[in-house]
């Protein structure tokens, strides 16, 4: 498999996905192909607008793709991708639109068979397991919390350690302790601003300036950089 799993599009004071560019560039080559957007996380905007502003952002790369709203048949549309870029929104959104147009066991295929995979934010919450790392509202009812299960951990993007003065509720942190108290099986990658995994000939880095959080039911939480191995969280089965 080819994964690029970012925890976001942009980052503060720079354009749409500019930081992720080189990566992205590097991680689908310079061949023109077939590249099928998933748009289904928007919520507040329209497809057609999402579509845009990605390929706004990566024509200085030479990189276009196409919606799969575009398809009247959108099982046909990822038969023929030779990548899949999925957007970020609303993990619950995008996870029930899957679910009803059946494309998530599909989408499961093509990637495992080496179609590349690009995914920020909902898009790489849903190359785990399930959606219960999630930041998201659940604003709609999926069948199931299942997603496309191409890695054996799960992903909470956006991780962020601060914690306002004002503020009383629950760090994130604290949510994710409490999900692997239930889920003793399961490592949690915070995923912070700026930074993305790379899966590929079954090696797993990450990429970006920040550290990841690293966290298991009964260990210590790990601070990891981009020098080190995150190889032992693929190999969970």
């Amino acid at each position: 498999m080819k994964l690029l799993l970012l925890s976001n599009s942009t980052n503060v004071g720079e354009k749409y996905l500019e930081f992720s560019k080189k990566q992205v560039q590097s991680f689908l080559g310079t061949e023109k192909i077939t590249i099928i957007f998933i748009p289904f996380a928007a919520v507040t905007f329209s497809y057609e607008e999402y579509e845009n502003k990605v390929n706004e952002a990566w024509k200085e790369i030479g990189i276009e793709v196409k919606s799969i709203h575009h398809f009247s048949d959108p099982k046909e549309a990822i038969e023929r991708a030779e990548a899949i870029v999925v957007g970020g929104g609303n993990t619950w959104n995008l996870v029930k639109k899957l679910q009803q147009e059946k494309l998530l066991s599909l989408i499961q295929e093509k990637v495992k068979e080496g179609i590349p995979y690009i995914g920020w934010s909902a898009g790489s919450n849903i190359a785990c397991p399930s959606l219960r790392t999630t930041n998201d509202m659940p604003i709609v009812e999926p069948e199931n919390f299942q997603t496309l299960n191409l890695i054996p951990f799960q992903i909470n993007p956006h991780y962020i350690d601060t914690h306002p003065d004002d503020f009383g509720g629950e760090t994130r942190e604290q949510r994710i302790r409490e999900f692997i108290t239930l889920n003793h099986n399961l490592y949690v990658v915070g995923l912070r601003e700026g930074t993305m995994l790379h899966y590929e000939n079954e090696k797993l880095k990450l990429i970006g300036e920040k550290t990841a959080r690293i966290f298991k039911y009964n260990q210590p939480i790990k601070e990891l950089g981009s020098e080190e191995d995150f190889d032992f969280l693929f190999t969970l089965s």
